[in-house]
């Protein structure tokens, strides 16, 4: 039977950590009860950071054989695995594993649980979605498992939905080419970071990288066939990701025109910055948990239209983790309140900018 309107957050990475303190900082606003978090090594390192979550409000769970190691750092786990998942609404998987607990742990808490979600590295893990993209299609008698799309994904799809499709209308796109310039990890993360540029490979015939496979399957939720390919690169820096895109279009357009749909959008930051360090610090300082919650920031300059119209050409950067968190919170709103979901996660917007 479902009752009290629980979220459980399983991982403390990237995603997960930014992700439990939002979701503690909006709770009444957005209609939560217990914010409650699994983390899974009991670590000496990742205390003050549990701890840090705890003082926020969430309440720690764990897997029964690995309390007593937390409980010699000192910290008090509130739940076990099995009773969170029984008393939770909403799972949110922010791990690399989503797939794999789907089919150990998910599976067995269908009846008590409106929907799980998972990241952008899930591919298969239930339907794309991407806040403002597809949200039309989501079903709550359809829908119990969501992946979230990667944070390039959520990029390239915004810059497809607002530059390639005029008025919503797929057939406008005649092709979208991108390449993803990836930071090689976060500045939290001690491991993973390339010395120099890494080329990144090809796996999908089709598609080139997971990314325009990604944004197909997102589209083709709504029935739409798109043609795209996309390539990665990943270079020596923590700060931000970039994107580089080339959009094919039938009909005309201009620069000045282009520009007043990106200033519409509320999900699309401009800029007249040219560095992913002058971006990252802007978030640093002004975003929550300092990440700009914006799918996407322009640079004024760093979209170009051919003579005749039809080719757009530029650059933009992936506020990474940001977009990721908004449609994570989206979708678990949605789920407790599908009604009104839309009005509830405008708490939100004071952390969209519309110029950064």
């Amino acid at each position: 039977m479902r009752g009290t309107k629980n979220v459980l957050v399983v991982g403390t990475g990237t995603i997960g950590e930014p992700l439990i303190g939002l979701l503690c900082h909006f709770k009444d606003q957005l209609g939560l009860d217990d914010v409650l978090f699994h983390k899974n090594t009991p670590l000496l390192t990742d205390r003050s950071k549990v701890e840090a979550l705890i003082k926020r409000g969430a309440r720690i769970v764990a897997n029964k054989d690995r309390i007593a190691g937390f409980k010699e750092l000192g910290i008090n786990v509130d739940l076990t695995s099995e009773e969170a998942l029984e008393a939770s609404r909403v799972v949110i998987d922010c791990t690399p594993m989503g797939n794999e607990m789907k089919e150990r742990w998910y599976k067995s808490y269908e009846e008590n649980t409106d929907v799980f979600i998972a990241q952008g590295s899930e591919f298969g893990f239930g339907k794309q979605y991407a806040r403002g993209i597809n949200d039309e299609i989501l079903d709550h008698k359809v829908d119990k498992y969501i992946q979230v799309v990667s944070c390039n994904t959520h990029n390239l799809s915004l810059i497809i939905k607002t530059l390639g499709i005029e008025e919503d209308d797929p057939d406008n796109l005649v092709e979208g080419r991108f390449v993803c310039i990836r930071r090689s990890n976060d500045i939290s993360q001690d491991a993973k970071f390339v010395p120099s540029p890494e080329v990144g490979p090809h796996k999908d015939a089709r598609f080139g990288t997971h990314h325009a496979r990604d944004a197909w399957h997102l589209f083709n939720t709504l029935g739409y066939d798109l043609k795209l390919f996309s390539s990665a690169i990943k270079l020596n820096t923590n700060f931000m990701h970039a994107l580089q895109f080339h959009l094919k279009v039938r009909k005309k357009v201009t620069l000045e025109e282009l520009i007043k749909r990106c200033e519409r959008n509320d999900r699309i930051a401009m800029t007249h910055k040219k560095t992913a360090n002058s971006i990252f610090s802007f978030g640093r300082d002004h975003g929550f948990y300092g990440r700009i919650l914006n799918q996407t920031v322009i640079p004024y300059n760093g979209i170009h239209v051919s003579e005749d119209g039809h080719e757009i050409t530029g650059f933009c950067f992936t506020p990474q983790d940001g977009n990721s968190l908004l449609s994570s919170v989206a979708a678990a709103v949605w789920a407790l309140y599908p009604d009104t979901y839309d009005k509830i996660i405008q708490c939100l917007k004071r952390y969209f900018f519309a110029e950064v």
